[in-house]
């Protein structure tokens, strides 16, 4: 069973940095598609930032710049470092994964709140 676990979430000031982590087991990680989304309250969840397994990179206009996802294949681990946080980066953040043959996430993590303060 493919399971997520994501953590690193927290409460920072504005212009602060975080690095959440998400930790995968029952999967082929090295080959699988990782991707950071992030719901706030009264919005959809939107993609943050995806990584595949060759390395290439993808991220939503609103955090390029600030945001950079990466992943450990040998630590089944993508991590995605926040920088130069704003106050509507504040949201619940979760690591999902999908099989390079899928188009949509196949599974999800329980998610880690980040608030970030004005």
């Amino acid at each position: 069973q493919v399971q997520l676990a994501e953590s690193g979430g927290g409460l920072v000031p504005a212009g602060g940095s975080l690095r959440l982590s998400c930790a995968t087991s029952g999967s082929i990680f090295s080959i699988n598609v990782m991707a950071w989304y992030r719901q706030a309250p009264g919005k959809q969840r939107e993609l943050v930032a995806r990584i595949y397994s060759g390395g290439t990179t993808y991220y939503v206009d609103s955090v390029k710049g600030r945001f950079t996802i990466s992943r450990d294949n040998p630590k089944n681990t993508v991590y995605l470092q926040m920088t130069s946080l704003k106050p509507e980066d504040t949201a619940v953040y979760y690591c999902s994964t999908r099989r390079p043959g899928s188009v949509d996430p196949e599974y999800w993590g329980q998610g880690t709140q980040v608030t970030v303060s004005s």
